[in-house]
């Protein structure tokens, strides 16, 4: 399928220099045919996705940027919005960046969609348009870390059945303030490191603990300071947009008098949803089964 693979991103770069776009992101999981290392004028404008964290292949090792989304079934949308969002926090995009995005099925061999994005008006991409401070005062590589994982338990669930959270990043301290303990901390007694969200040695553990009542409370820099916990503070339901949860409601509470971020996973729909100043700044749809 090399050849239509050509053509559809021979053609999205037409479209990104006609919009004069700050980059192409390329799913390269459903194109990785393609010799864009061999090309280096194409590749200093394409952003490559790929699922999980593993090595950079080698053909790819000279186009500079890649971002990681979760190894799990995307959408095409699903793919694109998990990128961009993740993006954001990485200072790769701002407002007023148009971006070309080019998405596939991996499982069919070939990329087939190409969507052109405005990063600051897209409403089915990001929610809000006071999204540029996302992932402040909490480190990029963090929330990108909570991201695949919130995006991975929605996917999978634990031991077949559905599981809903939420993980407030940053500013404990005040976070800490305004709620209180439902069990005991199960991760009291251990260093930092070994109960670091970015310890890969401890995701399945957080996905067993992501069964119980409450949320994670997590430092800026990754370090997990408990689960299990009660966010006191929340919104009157009546300021909130209809249809959404209690864990909605509490992540939009206290993401609203904190600088912290909450990342929520609804049990219910299995979409994934990130707060910032008491508002949903992107949603991303439950994987595809």
């Amino acid at each position: 399928m090399s050849s239509i693979n050509r053509v559809i991103l021979d053609h999205a770069c037409r479209i990104a220099s006609e919009v004069e776009a700050k980059a192409v992101l390329l799913y390269a999981d459903a194109a990785d045919d393609l010799p864009i290392a061999a090309d280096p004028g194409l590749c200093m404008k394409i952003i490559l996705i790929t699922k999980g964290d593993e090595e950079i292949p080698v053909k790819f090792r000279d186009c500079g940027m890649m971002i990681h989304v979760p190894n799990v079934n995307l959408t095409r949308v699903g793919q694109i919005k998990i990128a961009i969002t993740k993006g954001i926090a990485l200072g790769l995009f701002t407002q007023g960046d148009k971006l070309v995005c080019v998405s596939g099925v991996p499982r069919f061999g070939y990329v087939d969609s190409i969507f052109v994005i405005d990063v600051g008006k897209e409403f089915e991409i990001l929610v809000s348009g006071n999204f540029t401070d996302i992932a402040q005062g909490v480190y990029p590589e963090v929330f990108g870390a909570v991201m695949n994982l919130a995006i991975e338990l929605a996917a999978q669930g634990r031991e077949g059945r559905k599981v809903g959270t939420i993980f407030v990043l940053g500013d404990h301290e005040k976070v800490m303030q305004l709620s209180r303990q439902m069990i005991i901390n199960p991760f009291m007694g251990y260093t930092d490191e070994q109960k670091n969200i970015l310890n890969p040695e401890l995701k399945e553990t957080i996905k067993e603990f992501s069964a119980i009542d409450g949320s994670f409370i997590i430092k800026d820099n990754g370090t997990i300071v408990t689960a299990g916990r009660h966010l006191s503070a929340a919104m009157d339901s009546r300021d909130f947009p209809h249809g959404l949860g209690s864990r909605h409601i509490a992540a939009a509470g206290i993401t609203s008098i904190t600088d912290a971020i909450a990342i929520v996973l609804s049990e219910s729909t299995g979409s994934v949803s990130v707060f910032k100043n008491g508002k949903i700044l992107v949603s991303i749809e439950k994987p595809i089964e």
